[in-house]
């Protein structure tokens, strides 16, 4: 049996899992049922407690991005495996984050704000995206597709990632050094990198005085990959021009948290991208169509490197 976990649309992934697996049972929570039949599950953010009666679960179908919170639970043994999808529908949505955030600095829209607040007609300089170096943190499937697509609209891309890869177009570099030459050659910086114990604070305050003055930094990977305090204080010098922050060390954002009304920052609530329930739907129907046959379904997640 597939049991779903995705309280805003459980009815939708029930009837399309059910056209796409016939042979399978699949009901969505609320609904219940019976505990020992479930053997899979797909799910996103599901409450503490959730995989504790289900003694039969071999696999978990992560409905989202990020796997992280998963591997930290303790009602989900070692022994079944995390399976994260491939894109999604999501890859798509962070290129057009990501380039939102790109054109807000290409073409000074903090500036415009600024000078509607105080009523100045100024026209500023044009700059064209060929002048425009965007650095890519994290060039796995979703980063990967976004380093690519702003390269085919003729922007500068750069890339750094754990491991060395190759991407046409693309700058790619890795290893701390790496790291450090990306931020330094970057007016622009886009982070999509997974939650490890390698990337908590990656970006701390040493790292974001890599970065030149008057660049901008977007976050859409995980909150935890950015030491707050020490962007915060990068943006109140100056340094910065923008952070553009879709999560956060803490969501939902508390009340108080100085990025609520911070003039140099733009919030969204986790809306980056969403998981497309169709093409969910067609990955998960993939791996589960012919049976497990004892298999490691693709997609697993590596426990130990947390990705």
């Amino acid at each position: 049996m597939l049991y779903v976990y995705a309280p805003d649309q459980g009815d939708l992934y029930a009837s399309l899992l059910r056209a796409a697996l016939p042979e399978w049972s699949v009901a969505a929570w609320p609904a219940p049922v019976d505990p020992a039949a479930v053997t899979h599950v797909a799910a996103w953010a599901p409450p503490p407690g959730f995989f504790a009666p289900f003694g039969q679960l071999r696999t978990v179908f992560n409905l989202g991005a990020g796997v992280d919170a998963l591997l930290t639970r303790d009602d989900l043994p070692a022994s079944v495996d995390i399976v994260r999808l491939t894109d999604a529908g999501m890859a798509a949505q962070m290129t057009e984050y990501c380039l939102y955030g790109v054109l807000h600095w290409q073409r000074e829209m903090d500036a415009y704000r600024r000078q509607q607040a105080e009523g100045v007609w100024l026209q500023r300089q044009t700059r064209l995206r060929a002048d425009v170096r965007v650095g890519i943190l994290g060039l796995g499937e979703l980063g990967g597709r976004v380093a690519r697509d702003l390269v085919g609209m003729g922007y500068r891309v750069g890339g750094w990632s754990r491991r060395r890869r190759e991407l046409d177009g693309v700058v790619c570099r890795h290893g701390d050094d790496g790291l450090n030459e990306t931020l330094a050659s970057s007016d622009v910086v886009f982070c999509v990198l997974p939650a490890t114990a390698a990337t908590r604070h990656l970006l701390d305050a040493a790292r974001l005085a890599c970065l030149p003055e008057g660049a901008a930094l977007i976050n859409a990977g995980r909150g935890s990959l950015i030491d707050e305090a020490a962007l915060l204080a990068r943006l109140d010098d100056g340094g910065l021009r923008f952070a553009m922050l879709d999560v956060f060390s803490e969501e939902p954002l508390p009340a108080g948290h100085p990025f609520w009304r911070h003039p140099r920052v733009i919030m969204t609530p986790h809306v980056a991208a969403d998981t497309v329930a169709e093409e969910a739907v067609r990955q998960i129907a993939a791996r589960l169509g012919g049976g497990d046959g004892g298999a490691a379904p693709a997609g697993r997640i590596d426990r130990q490197r947390g990705y």
